[in-house]
């Protein structure tokens, strides 16, 4: 059970916050078989190791460019929040493996294959990525 700590007094109207220690929601997780492609945006808009996030058939995704010019496409939503914010998380590597740090919790996941380093039960779901023309385009079932 998360501990609730109370604000002092008058600063949020009485508000409680949670700890940041949450348990994962449940996301698809692992990787997408494409059996068609959406596209994106031109590869020339998106910026080495600064995502972006994109809507491809309903489902929210955040595209990532490596500094060494690798694409690669994960599910948006983090899965210990809840929120959709991956495409705004911090892109490095952890142990030569390329990987994009959750803005909400910290949480690392391997932009690979969508696992959590932290917690090897969590991953979030994987989508083929392509460049044709030019332009980006995200393989989804």
């Amino acid at each position: 059970m998360t501990e609730l700590r109370e604000h002092p007094p008058n600063t949020t109207a009485g508000a409680a916050a949670k700890d940041p220690s949450p348990d994962p929601v449940a996301v698809a997780a692992g990787p997408v078989t494409a059996s068609a492609w959406t596209a994106v945006c031109p590869l020339e808009r998106v910026q080495r190791e600064r995502p972006v996030g994109a809507l491809v058939a309903g489902e929210p995704v955040a595209v990532v460019r490596t500094h060494d010019d690798r694409l690669f496409a994960l599910h948006n939503v983090d899965p210990f929040s809840g929120a959709s914010v991956l495409a705004r998380g911090i892109v490095g590597d952890v142990g030569g493996r390329p990987v994009i740090a959750s803005p909400v919790f910290k949480q690392h996941f391997v932009l690979e294959d969508g696992r959590c380093l932290e917690d090897a039960d969590v991953a979030v779901a994987t989508y083929p990525v392509r460049v044709v023309d030019g332009v980006i385009e995200i393989g989804h079932p």
